[in-house]
């Protein structure tokens, strides 16, 4: 089974290459800077390209089972000044390669604080978030509209704050929005969540929060 994790080349995309291949899947990493994954594997392939050229996803769509979506911005002045659409933009291309290729499983990492899950950020917690990532979450939530109304086998994955921690399978997945809350998570933790995904039903359809 071969998956395309887009956004492989650091953050949680990397850590979803390798726990994907230290299971033993075949997995297609795709980033801008592909070839600078330090990792090396006869079921790994790199390939370098950008999620917003739609020729660069037709083509790395071609052969996969299942798309892990990893998409990230770097903090800085842009990001808290500046127009955020990279999510909702490249989603809307990687969907419509995943469809022209029949690739049936989306799954795709947005953050707590996304959609509904933003009222669930306490009232200090909230303003801090919105002066910070206001602009990339406000993307993000038309991101995980465009994934719902797909028509794929999607899951949304909301990971709160993450760290470099390493993984300890002890983590949470809150789907009732009654059980939601911040807190952190190691970026190992929400890879290995995601590769389980990959041909796991039970998620299907859902939003999950994950948190320790």
């Amino acid at each position: 089974m071969k998956l395309l994790v887009i956004g492989a080349s650091r953050g949680i995309g990397l850590e979803v290459v390798k726990q994907a291949l230290s299971r033993g899947y075949e997995v297609r990493a795709f980033a801008r800077s592909a070839e600078s994954i330090k990792l090396y594997n006869p079921r790994l392939e790199k390939r370098n390209g950008s999620a917003l050229k739609v020729n660069d996803m037709s083509s790395v769509m071609t052969g996969v089972d299942a798309v892990i979506l990893t998409l990230g911005v770097r903090a800085g002045p842009g990001m808290v000044l500046g127009p955020v659409d990279l999510f909702s933009r490249a989603t809307e291309i990687v969907i419509e390669a995943m469809k022209k290729a029949r690739v049936k499983r989306l799954i795709c990492v947005t953050g707590f604080g996304a959609g509904d899950s933003r009222a669930k950020l306490g009232p200090l917690q909230a303003i801090f978030f919105q002066l910070l990532l206001g602009r990339a979450y406000d993307d993000k939530d038309v991101q995980e509209i465009i994934v719902k109304r797909s028509g794929l086998d999607w899951i949304i994955v909301r990971p709160v704050i993450l760290t470099s921690g390493p993984k300890t399978g002890r983590y949470k997945v809150l789907c009732d929005p009654e059980d939601w809350r911040s807190g952190t998570i190691s970026r190992a933790d929400v890879a290995d969540f995601l590769v389980k995904q990959v041909q796991d039903r039970t998620y299907l359809g859902k939003t999950p929060v994950l948190t320790n």
